[in-house]
């Protein structure tokens, strides 16, 4: 699609720090003179974050693994056509912590769905769109735990549904995500997050190319 603003999205596991890092890449960017909008998927709209809380929700009537599929890419569609594209057009900085790489990487690797099916509906909810840039952050799994229980603990909150998914399914999803990154590396960029946030901010300022 035609337009004048600019598409950034965060990508990772669980407990990666993504959502601490979108927040810090959207502050910078305004700073910058930037008009910048700051979304979460699933959510955006009122849509999106219904879907959200039914997709994070223990217990009761469960989605399967195809419902699973479907409630995220509604999700997206939505947000796609009713804030990211009216944005972009309006030449707007858009940050989005996940998009469809978390598709292929959740739902395709971890839960062990045909990838090739997932590309497809994700073109479909996507309408073309695509980020300009994706920073991935990884963070193996012993720290990416310890950082959720610290954040549980500190929070008052217990994990979601898909955050008590199991080793089996986190350790394959942390390798869709690279794997996917290394298919496409001129959009995806790796960021080690195991440093500290002011360390990671750094690189992802410096890895940003302000050309795009």
């Amino acid at each position: 699609m035609d337009r004048k603003g600019r598409f950034i999205t965060f990508e990772g596991g669980e407990g990666c720090g993504k959502s601490t890092q979108t927040r810090l890449l959207a502050d910078f960017l305004s700073a910058s003179g930037r008009e910048v909008l700051l979304v979460r998927e699933p959510g955006g709209t009122g849509l999106g974050e219904s879907i959200r809380s039914i997709l994070k929700a223990k217990g009761g009537d469960e989605p399967c693994d195809r419902a699973e599929l479907f409630l995220f890419l509604a999700a997206r569609a939505q947000l796609v056509e009713k804030v990211l594209k009216p944005a972009l057009e309006e030449g707007k900085w858009i940050v989005c912590d996940r998009f469809f790489d978390s598709t292929v990487a959740y739902q395709g690797y971890g839960r062990g769905m045909d990838i090739a099916q997932i590309l497809a509906a994700n073109s479909f909810a996507c309408a073309g769109l695509r980020p300009d840039v994706t920073f991935l952050l990884d963070l193996d799994l012993d720290a990416a735990r310890n950082r959720m229980r610290g954040r549980e603990a500190a929070t008052n909150t217990e994990a979601d549904r898909i955050e008590l998914a199991g080793d089996g399914f986190h350790s394959r999803l942390r390798q869709g995500f690279l794997d996917l990154a290394s298919k496409e590396p001129e959009r995806i960029k790796v960021i080690d997050a195991s440093r500290s946030v002011d360390e990671i901010a750094d690189e992802i300022r410096a890895k940003f190319d302000w050309t795009i």
